[in-house]
């Protein structure tokens, strides 16, 4: 009974968060609690509901931190330049946008966060696609399967779990897996050229002079923080200066002021399109090294693991304001021009523990997880890597990675080895599905995706889902044909 209720429940919410019958933070909060009840669990509701908070509290702060961490390097124009040098590729030719967005989520992923991947990601290229009115979808698809396949990395999560599972070295898991996932990150960068073809032809290739202006918008979002100007960060794409309103409006997307300057046919050329205002008064050009030296210091704590990852985005995200920022009033207009975010990211996350308590306080992960694994016929025994790479897929997606890796993998690589499949094969394939694993609504990072994004989960999930899970089949079907798995 429990595993058919968990996976009513699991589908109950996919259903109508697709649907846009409710919305992801009223689902996960609401539909949890209602099958607590019809497991008769009901009087359990709060222990499971404050396991879940306690369990994904420290990944909340993480992400309030990071957020306001990266929104200030990007205020101050520490990426600027990997910003232009992709704009300068992309220009504004809609296949060359979707393929540079798949190449800067990979090269950011190298950091093992996603939540950085997808902040640096959207904030670079939420002004093409707006501006061209390309596609935002296209955009956190493609941005969720590069970082899915660089999650990959041993100081990415996943494989560092699966190791400390099966008491074996990451090392001999990642590196045989290194060519499968190389094809895996081909294949999407492959399939954002064919999307990008695909909005090519809806668009047509266009000059910036020629791209339709966009209409004015009044949500926040973090590109352009600070920039002076409105339409969220709309300045880059248009080519807006902000006649010194940025440290009023920051990131609030207000109307553009009468003094802004929008350069219409005949006003800048391709070559001129920075994507984000060079002359927003936060830039503290004098700072850049600092800044990126701190950036450097931080990732590389992270990947030591010198600190918990909270702490170390808590003391940066601290000495990123006073240093670059240190008057406070200034110090204040930037957390307010980053508060919207954090907000809906941390907001997310505690809706998200609902969901998680009840799944794993009532048992029904348990029940489902081992349903999955008694169902394997006998006579694949000696196909358990292979087994094991499908089943990756669905579990990783329903599943967090903590209780895939070390409640479900044991349990495979046990029945790996009672028919000569080996522990390392085993673990290699368990890492396959992380492609689809990124976009899971159980993954904190994928709403800072969204949400900076302004793409509604639903029609993220209803798009990126059959791609992501085609990329992951290639890694496994590379795996295969490598002998690797």
């Amino acid at each position: 009974m429990l595993t058919i209720l968990g996976f009513a429940m699991i589908a109950t919410f996919l259903v109508l968060i697709m649907m846009k019958k409710m919305s992801p933070i009223a689902a996960l909060v609401l539909i949890p609690a209602l099958f607590c009840v019809l497991v008769g669990k009901g009087a359990h509701l709060g222990d499971y509901v404050i396991d879940g908070v306690s369990s994904l509290a420290p990944t909340a702060a993480m992400l309030m931190f990071a957020i306001v961490y990266f929104g200030v390097m990007i205020d101050v124009g520490l990426f600027d330049p990997i910003v232009r040098a992709i704009l300068k590729f992309c220009k504004a030719d809609p296949m060359r946008i979707v393929v540079g967005t798949a190449l800067l989520a990979a090269i950011v992923s190298l950091d093992g966060d996603g939540s950085t991947t997808f902040m640096i990601t959207v904030s670079a290229m939420y002004p093409l696609y707006k501006r061209l009115k390309m596609s935002l979808v296209v955009m956190t698809g493609v941005a969720a399967m590069a970082n899915g396949v660089m999650n990959t990395l041993p100081w990415g999560g996943p494989t560092a779990r699966a190791a400390t599972a099966l008491k074996v070295d990451a090392t001999d898991i990642f590196v045989p897996m290194i060519p499968a996932l190389a094809v895996g990150l081909v294949a999407v960068v492959v399939l954002a050229y064919v999307l990008g073809l695909r909005e090519r032809r809806r668009l047509g290739t266009l000059s910036l002079d020629e791209a339709p202006e966009r209409e004015p918008e009044t949500e926040t979002v973090l590109v352009g923080a600070g920039a002076g100007t409105g339409a969220a960060g709309v300045s880059g794409a248009a080519g807006v200066s902000g006649a010194g309103a940025g440290a009023a409006r920051g990131a609030a997307g207000g109307p553009a002021a009468a003094g802004d300057r929008d350069t219409g046919a005949g006003g800048e050329s391709d070559d001129d399109f920075k994507g984000l205002d060079p002359n927003r008064p936060t830039l503290r050009p004098r700072l850049y090294w600092f800044n990126a030296l701190l950036t450097l210091a931080l990732l590389t704590a992270m990947i030591m693991e010198l600190l918990p990852i909270p702490v170390l985005f808590l003391i940066g995200a601290a000495l990123a304001l006073t240093v670059n920022f240190p008057h406070i009033p200034d110090q204040k207009a930037r957390i307010a021009a980053h508060a919207d975010n954090v907000l809906n990211v941390s907001g997310m996350v505690f809706a998200a523990a609902v969901f998680t308590g009840v799944l794993t306080g009532t048992g029904m992960v348990d029940h489902m997880a081992n349903w999955l694994v008694d169902t394997i016929p006998d006579g694949m025994g000696p196909q358990m890597g292979l087994v094991t790479g499908l089943l990756s897929l669905p579990l990783t997606y329903f599943m967090s990675n903590d209780g895939f890796y070390f409640g479900v993998l044991p349990v495979l690589a046990e029945a790996g080895q009672a028919h000569g499949v080996s522990t390392l094969e085993i673990a290699r394939a368990s890492i396959v599905g992380q492609p689809l694993h990124m976009s899971s609504p159980l993954v904190p990072a994928v709403y800072v995706l969204v949400g900076m994004a302004k793409v509604e989960f639903g029609d993220h999930t209803r798009f990126v889902v059959k791609w992501a899970v085609l990329t992951s089949l290639v890694i496994l079907a590379a795996g295969i044909l490598f002998g690797i798995i």
